[in-house]
């Protein structure tokens, strides 16, 4: 039967419409490059990514499970070997109270690593939310977030943080509420960096045509806002974020060294770091290893939101 010509069925144009290998294998579709998987191609090539990645591995491992790295109670202390030197049972040899080093810069990371990770979470729960609402509201919101954020903003950091913990800590302070002081006092300093960040996010995200096409086929503004408007305003924010939790960790150290962060009896590399200076000339491998352990950890979260900002920068492909 002779076909009659007209408009080919979908089926038969889609087919022709694939890649047609010379060779005569089976037709393959194009690929389609999108910026997360171009990415993650760039990341896996970056040699600072794994080296970051696995450093922050170990320190997570640290945290959750210090048994795997340490059989010693970091509570264990020897007055007569105080000050000691590192030896073969003692690695890192022993504090100025004969506590083991080594056991308590396995068990400091763990108050470490949380006081970064709160620390960053709520400075990007705060942060997202008030810069989605000004972005996304404009008008008089925009402009009352964005003054309460400049009054917060312009508050230094040792100054807000010692009226914050001065005001909050007490003798009988548990574990978990010492940490929160101090998570509270870099949220409350630090969420107006992530709301400035997301807030010029937003602004550049909203006037795009899939924001205006989603409005004209009747969406509601909270879900405009969360399908269209945060997946493609959160990128930034999560770098900084990554290179925020480093500094939290740091701010932590710096605020333990002036007495009002972390405390006894909460082991944390800022409190060793407090308790080794003393001794930084008679037993200078007290003060030295806790401040490696922070470094090491504050460098590695660095190198990752570095790596990650390169990544997702178009301007370096």
């Amino acid at each position: 039967m002779t076909e009659l010509p007209g408009p080919k069925p979908a089926a038969e144009s889609a087919v022709e419409s694939q890649t047609i290998d010379p060779s005569g294998e089976e037709p393959r579709e194009q690929s389609v490059r999108s910026l997360r998987g171009d990415a993650w191609r760039d990341l896996r090539k970056n040699p600072l990514f794994w080296i970051a990645s696995v450093m922050i591995l170990v320190f997570v491992a640290m945290a959750i499970a210090p048994g795997l790295f340490t059989n010693t109670d970091p509570r264990d202390f020897d007055l007569g070997e105080a000050r000691s030197t590192p030896t073969g049972e003692n690695w890192f040899g022993r504090d100025t109270q004969g506590y083991d080093l080594y056991a308590r810069c396995i068990y400091g990371a763990r108050a470490s690593i949380l006081v970064g990770l709160f620390s960053t979470i709520g400075t990007m729960i705060v942060g997202v939310t008030l810069g989605l609402l000004a972005g996304y509201k404009r008008g008089w919101v925009d402009g009352l977030t964005s003054r309460v954020a400049e009054v917060f903003f312009g508050l230094p950091l040792i100054l807000g943080a010692i009226i914050i913990l001065t005001s909050l800590q007490g003798e009988d302070d548990t574990y978990l509420w010492i940490i929160f002081q101090v998570v509270l006092a870099q949220v409350v300093l630090g969420w107006p960096s992530i709301f400035r960040l997301m807030r010029a996010s937003v602004l550049q995200v909203t006037p795009n045509d899939y924001v205006a096409s989603a409005r004209a086929l009747g969406a509601s503004p909270l879900r405009v806002v969360r399908s269209h408007v945060l997946p493609n305003a959160i990128g930034p924010v999560i770098v900084i974020s990554t290179i925020n939790f480093g500094g939290f960790i740091a701010a932590e150290a710096a605020l333990s060294f002036l007495g009002i962060g972390l405390r006894p009896p909460t082991i944390s590399w800022g409190v060793m770091i407090d308790a080794g200076l003393a001794a930084r000339s008679s037993a200078p491998h007290v003060l030295l290893f806790p401040a490696l352990f922070l470094s090491l950890a504050v460098l590695a979260f660095i190198m990752l939101g570095d790596a990650i900002r390169d990544a997702f920068d178009p301007k370096s492909r």
